[in-house]
């Protein structure tokens, strides 16, 4: 069962690393975008690792405060999540 586990959290977060790679790729070409709310709230449904990568590559989103604030946040809290899920879950 551990290793469904780490798969599916690893292919997650492959999933919100590439949605932040889409939404940049739709905004230089003026296409319907991803909302911010749906990026966000990805992030702290245990992609922040993906989210933050895919910030960092594709230099999205880090200009605006709310990013800045809250995608290190959610990165904060999967770490606890996961380490809890560790020691007393797995």
């Amino acid at each position: 069962m551990k290793q469904y586990v780490i798969t599916a959290f690893i292919v997650w977060n492959i999933i919100t690393f590439l949605l932040m790679g889409i939404d940049k790729y739709k905004a230089k070409k003026d296409l319907k975008r991803i909302r911010e709310k749906t990026l966000i709230l990805c992030s702290f449904a245990l992609g922040a690792p993906g989210s933050s990568m895919g910030m960092i590559v594709f230099h999205h989103k880090t200009r605006k405060v709310k990013f800045k604030i809250l995608i290190p946040s959610s990165l904060v809290l999967n770490a606890l999540l996961v380490w809890y899920a560790i020691k007393y879950i797995l």
